[in-house]
C-alpha cells in the first residue's frame, strides 16, 4: 500500500485524539525548543591520561574541539528551523484559531494555562466552552494539514482508516 496523503481522505477521518495528541506534541516541542537553553558542549580542558593510544585504528587522530563545534551549530540550526516553521504554520491560521493557539499553546507559561483561563479571561469578549472547543478543532484541523506540508509531521500518522 502506498503514502497517503490529504487528497486521499477526509477530514471527518482524522481521528479526533490523536490528531489533538499530534499538535500538542509539536507545541510542546515548540515551547522546548523556543525555550531551550543550549547547553553547548564544551572542550574538556583536563588532561586525561591512558595507557591506550589516542588514535582510532585508522590512525586519524579526533578533533574534538572541532566536532563539538559542529554539533552546537547543528543542533542550533535545527532548533531555530523548527520553531520558526512552526511559527510560519500558526500564522497562516485566521485571527481567532491564532489567537487560541498562541494565548494556550505558545506562551511562555502554556503548561500552566488551562483552556477555562483562555476562553474566560483571554478571549474579548469570553466564549464558552463548546464554541472553544470548535474553534480549537479547526485551529487544529488546519494546522495539522500546514504540519505536513511543511514536512514537520506526517498527517498519514494521524490517519484512522475505518
Amino acid at each position: 500500500m502506498g503514502q497517503q496523503s490529504f487528497e486521499d481522505f477526509e477530514l471527518e477521518e482524522l481521528d479526533p485524539k490523536k490528531t489533538k495528541s499530534a499538535v500538542e506534541g509539536v507545541l510542546q516541542k515548540y515551547r522546548m525548543y523556543r525555550y531551550l537553553v543550549s547547553e553547548d558542549r564544551e572542550a574538556s580542558t583536563t588532561a586525561a591520561y591512558s595507557d591506550m593510544p589516542r588514535s582510532s585504528p585508522t590512525n586519524v587522530t579526533s578533533d574534538q574541539t572541532a566536532s563539538i563545534a559542529i554539533h552546537n551549530v547543528d543542533a542550533q540550526s535545527f532548533r531555530r528551523s523548527f520553531v520558526e516553521r512552526v511559527e510560519r504554520a500558526v500564522n497562516t491560521l485566521p485571527k481567532t484559531e491564532r489567537f487560541l493557539i498562541q494565548k494556550r499553546y505558545m506562551n511562555n507559561d502554556a503548561e500552566y494555562i488551562t483552556d477555562g483561563h483562555v476562553y474566560n479571561f483571554e478571549f474579548q469578549p469570553p466564549c464558552n466552552k463548546d464554541t472553544y472547543g470548535k474553534i480549537r478543532r479547526k485551529a487544529f484541523y488546519r494546522l495539522i494539514l500546514k504540519l505536513d506540508d511543511l514536512k514537520i509531521l506526517r498527517i498519514s500518522e494521524i490517519f484512522n482508516p475505518e
